[in-house]
């Protein structure tokens, strides 16, 4: 046993010599890692994206069971880098979100456009967008909210 155990010892020892023995760890470094590094440094150092928004909640008022209920969000980034917009999710699949892919520059402008589809949704209805964001919260959400009047029933 204390021959098994002196071994390991032994090829334990053996490969953290050999491993670290070769070269000079400067020789490795990769400089277009480097330059990306600092670019991206400098990116960070401008601070998080920061988003304005023209609106948060949307109210639609009252409509008929079935219409589709339609509203457009301006997103205006404030900050002093890309606001980047990764993700929109409706809270059902009766809201669809269609959201700019693109960064939006600094002072820049974009648009969420909503869909509410009302059928088979009677009543006072909300219903949220949240967006995912490169903010420093990292999302926003966005309310719709009105009253669906019901389809008359046949009796």
């Amino acid at each position: 046993m204390k021959k098994i155990t002196f071994l390991f010892a032994f090829l334990v020892a053996s490969t953290v010599l050999v491993s670290c023995g070769n070269g000079n760890a400067s020789t490795k470094i990769n400089k277009d890692n480097l330059d990306t590094a600092k670019s991206r440094d400098a990116e960070i150092k401008k601070g998080t994206a920061f988003i304005t928004l023209d609106k948060k909640e949307y109210d639609f008022g009252t409509v008929n069971e079935g219409d589709i209920v339609k509203t457009v969000f301006k997103v205006t980034n404030s900050g002093k880098t890309d606001l980047v917009i990764t993700n929109a999710t409706g809270s059902c699949g009766c809201t669809v979100p269609v959201w700019p892919k693109a960064p939006i520059k600094p002072g820049e402008t974009g648009d969420v456009e909503v869909k509410f589809n009302t059928s088979g949704k009677p009543n006072r209805q909300m219903k949220t967008v949240t967006l995912t964001t490169n903010t420093e919260s990292g999302r926003e959400v966005l309310t719709l909210r009105g009253s669906v009047t019901p389809k008359a029933t046949i009796q």
